[in-house]
């Protein structure tokens, strides 16, 4: 176990907290998308990254380099959506739990 990296089980079970974080947000964000009434031009790619991170998660340690990529997707998606902001952090801070090389930004 890599303690020192924040890998740790969740409470009586074998799994790393940072998948469970990530399924956490990612169903919340699904639901949320799911309840939003305005249709968007890019609402199917949304969900269809939406489901593409589910199961990811539900297959245990996801490559970061994919989970960024949806990450990326979903942002470009909904990111003008104010209603789904909060929703779209979450799964972001659930992806940068799984480290790896940040994109950087202007500035």
């Amino acid at each position: 176990m890599l303690r020192s990296l924040g890998q740790r089980p969740v409470t009586g079970s074998d799994e790393d907290s940072r998948v469970a974080e990530l399924r956490t947000a990612v169903s919340r964000l699904r639901r949320e998308l799911a309840a939003h009434p305005a249709e968007f031009p890019d609402r199917a790619i949304a969900e269809d990254e939406l489901a593409a991170l589910a199961a990811m998660a539900g297959d245990g340690v996801p490559e970061t380099s994919r989970l960024r990529r949806s990450l990326l997707l979903i942002a470009g998606a909904i990111g003008s959506v104010s209603a789904l902001s909060r929703g779209l952090s979450d799964v972001r801070d659930a992806v940068d739990l799984f480290g790896g090389e940040r994109p950087r930004g202007r500035g």
